[in-house]
């Protein structure tokens, strides 16, 4: 049975690591940028140097940045090209069949991009999306094939000075998704991307760029694995969502990654006038996550929903949230959080509901479930509110519990075993949640799920 945890034999053109100006150099220079990117670039690696990394933070010290590869790129026999999947190599392609995503994207998707370490290997829109005007490319041809849309927003919501790992991604990203949605489109079917990070102590900096004109819809699917290595890995990722006026978008991620593997992303939306922004997304894996996906609502009558749920099982600190800015009138944001803590695992809920004076007749909602399987493992809820207008409404609720004997005791009369049990119980407690993923992703949770259940019984 093939594994997410077991690295794939590839071999590499360029394999650069120390983070010096000298590989930043070489990573530009490779992806054929143009000047003001590589000064970008530069501009970035200086400003990581001289900023300190969050102190809330968990602890990221086992962290050597000397040590870390910042770009891996596959051979050009496995690369293959990038508008056909038939060309690319067999080995790289048998992972990508084996998480099912050319099924997918002949059933329903409307496009699809695979991206193995440094490197797209595959990325092509269905020909009837083309018709439309809809733009779905890789970063790196985006930067070339599309300046102005780039200059106009890359990097603009998550500046480099946001934080040091900000600064980093800005330094060594490579790979990503750029998706454009001209004015008046509606894109029901989703688009999907999916990282692949198989480099024995490497980074993946992928940066995600989606750009909805006024009156669109669009669907988007994210998914991250990387293999068990005995060295640690980074993962710093960056996504930035503009939707215009009238729109709507759906953001969707499940990440899987190895517990070698530091997960610290950084993800964030501006929201125009009569504006939805729903994002519904999981984490499993990593050793330690950071992330707390942001939506500003600047437009009157602008909408956030963030809908989570993250497993902390042993050697695992999840420490995610979701951060909501109110800045026009009537806007509104519901933010649900459920986690699961088992074999010592630490899960923490860190968010922030900020309204500000101009929020007028905000209404914000936080729920945040914690669910505990044995009594070493341990969740946190860390909620910071920040109001200042007076016609604002606001609600937070927090629960933490363990599981019911007696539903266990009842499920497992009727012929289950006490791990099959449990892990139907697991998979109630973020049904509410798994039912609003896109079908694969959903049942790929819930089969990540009843792995994680076996052996963590007595």
């Amino acid at each position: 049975m093939y594994s997410l945890d077991q690295a794939d034999h590839i071999t590499y053109a360029i394999f650069l690591k120390g983070l010096t100006p000298e590989t930043v150099r070489r990573i530009s220079a490779d992806l054929q940028e143009p000047d003001r990117m590589l000064q970008h670039r530069l501009q970035c690696l200086e400003i990581f140097h001289k900023s300190k990394s969050p102190s809330f933070w968990p602890d990221i010290s086992a962290l050597d940045f000397s040590s870390l590869v910042y770009y891996a790129k596959p051979q050009k026999d496995y690369l293959g090209s990038s508008q056909s999947r038939d060309t690319v190599p067999a080995n790289i392609k048998n992972v990508f069949d084996k998480l099912q995503i050319p099924e997918a994207e002949k059933k329903y998707l409307a496009g699809v991009g695979g991206q193995y370490d440094s490197s797209v290997v595959y990325h092509k829109l269905k020909e009837k999306r083309k018709k439309s005007w809809i733009i779905f490319a890789d970063m790196t041809e985006a930067v070339r094939e599309y300046p102005d849309l780039v200059r106009e927003h890359f990097m603009k919501l998550v500046p480099p000075t946001d934080h040091k790992f900000a600064a980093l991604h800005g330094a060594v990203r490579s790979g990503g998704t750029f998706v454009y949605l001209p004015k008046g489109t509606k894109l029901t079917d989703p688009l999907q991307a999916y990282f692949r990070m198989n480099t024995y102590e490497g980074g993946q900096f992928e940066h995600t760029l989606i750009i909805l004109e006024e009156d669109t819809q669009g669907d988007y699917i994210e998914g991250c694995s990387a293999p068990k290595y005995d060295k640690k890995s980074l993962h710093a990722w960056c996504v930035e969502i503009f939707v215009g006026p009238n729109a709507k978008m759906r953001y969707s991620s499940v990440e899987n990654r190895s517990l070698n593997t530091f997960n610290l992303n950084t993800k964030r939306a501006v929201v125009g006038e009569n504006s939805f922004m729903e994002r519904i997304w999981g984490n499993l894996g990593s050793g330690a996550t950071m992330l707390y996906p942001c939506s500003l609502l600047v437009g009157d009558y602008a909408k956030a929903d963030n809908i989570s749920v993250v497993v902390a099982s042993k050697g695992q600190h999840q420490d995610v949230g979701a951060k909501v800015i109110h800045i026009g009138n009537h806007t509104s944001s519901h933010i649900v959080s459920k986690s699961i803590s088992k074999d010592g695992g630490v899960s923490t809920y860190r968010g922030l509901v900020d309204i500000k004076s101009t929020a007028t007749n905000a209404v914000s909602s936080v729920q945040c479930d914690a669910l505990l399987l044995d009594g070493l493992s341990r969740s946190d809820t860390l909620p910071t509110i920040q109001v200042a207008t007076d016609d604002a409404t606001i609600s937070h609720e927090a629960t933490a519990g363990k599981i019911d004997i007696r539903q266990l005791f009842y499920l497992m009369s009727r012929g289950l075993s006490e791990e099959k049990a449990m892990a139907m119980l697991v998979n109630g407690f973020i049904s509410s949640i798994v039912k609003r993923l896109p079908l694969e992703y959903a049942g790929e949770l819930n089969h990540i799920i009843e792995m994680e259940m076996e052996g963590s019984i007595g």
